[in-house]
């Protein structure tokens, strides 16, 4: 008599990740149900979806802007943090390079602006805006904390490439002011240099006053808070109030432009054209004055 061995039922399919066909994978999308291994999941309301409705959901959702046409920044300001982590790094470059060899490359001053002197070197006009003094710790302290209170504001306001781009034709601006409103460079003459971002800190001063007159907001506060900061440039022997005065006006053109483009498919674009148009109206201004 022969007992025969009974046969084993035929195993469940072990579901598998589509992404990586070689991982058991027993989570499940939300959304459509397919297995999703630990690499490919993402965190939803309710379980976890796959990456592929993740970014499904990203392409047919429309993005959220700010009334300035930005990308909602939510979170902390990275820009805002990002620009103080340049300036604290490049302070402690100046004293760590022998031969104030970061000054020697990055500074500006009116002879890097005229190639009559054999020196041209436009660039300038944005890095020195990266440096402070040396001999003066608060400049850079205060600079620091006037940019991490109006970047919180105004970051998540007009969003993070606007802001950038308007702190940075801001700090152009404020060289431009310098070289527009101080003497040119005579050989003979003593040559002085500028650095620090108190032109793009005015710029953002200047646009948050006319982004508060645009929303209908009190701005007497920044009033008294410009007029104070203008008087001590006038007040406090080598701070640069001409840098101050071309900061200010850079930052009220761009935010003019930034606050009055008409909304719609288009913002975008018109507002682009109008930071270009500030630009070269700057890039303008600095060749005239180097040319007469």
């Amino acid at each position: 008599m022969s007992y025969g061995i009974p046969s084993a039922e035929p195993s469940a399919q072990v579901p598998v990740c589509p992404r990586h066909p070689d991982r058991p994978s027993y989570v499940r999308c939300q959304r459509c149900g397919r297995p999703a291994c630990p690499d490919c999941q993402r965190a939803a309301a309710v379980g976890f979806q796959c990456v592929d409705c993740v970014n499904e959901a990203k392409r047919t959702t429309p993005e959220v802007r700010t009334v300035y046409g930005g990308a909602v920044a939510t979170g902390k300001p990275r820009v805002t943090f990002g620009i103080i982590a340049a300036c604290v790094v490049l302070y402690v470059l100046q004293w760590v390079v022998p031969n104030d060899a970061v000054y020697q490359t990055l500074g500006f001053a009116n002879i890097y602006a005229e190639p009559r002197y054999g020196e041209f070197e436009p660039w300038r006009m944005l890095t020195a805006a990266f440096l402070h003094s040396q001999g003066f710790i608060l400049h850079i302290v205060l600079n620091m904390y006037m940019l991490w209170a109006f970047g919180q504001a105004l970051e998540p306001l007009l969003g993070r490439i606007r802001f950038l781009a308007l702190y940075l034709i801001s700090a152009i601006g404020g060289s431009v002011g310098y070289l527009l409103l101080t003497p040119l460079y005579e050989p003979g003459r003593p040559l002085y240099g500028v650095v620090g971002a108190s032109g793009a800190i005015f710029g953002l001063f200047g646009a948050m006053l006319l982004v508060q007159r645009h929303r209908g907001g009190e701005t007497r506060q920044l009033w008294v808070l410009i007029a104070i900061n203008g008087v001590i440039g006038f007040l406090i022997p080598q701070i640069a109030w001409q840098a101050h005065l071309g900061g200010l006006v850079a930052g009220g053109l761009c935010a003019a432009v930034l606050a009055y483009t008409p909304r719609g498919p288009r913002q975008g674009i018109l507002q682009a054209a109008g930071l270009a148009g500030v630009l070269v109206l700057l890039a303008l201004a600095a060749w005239i004055r180097v040319s007469v």
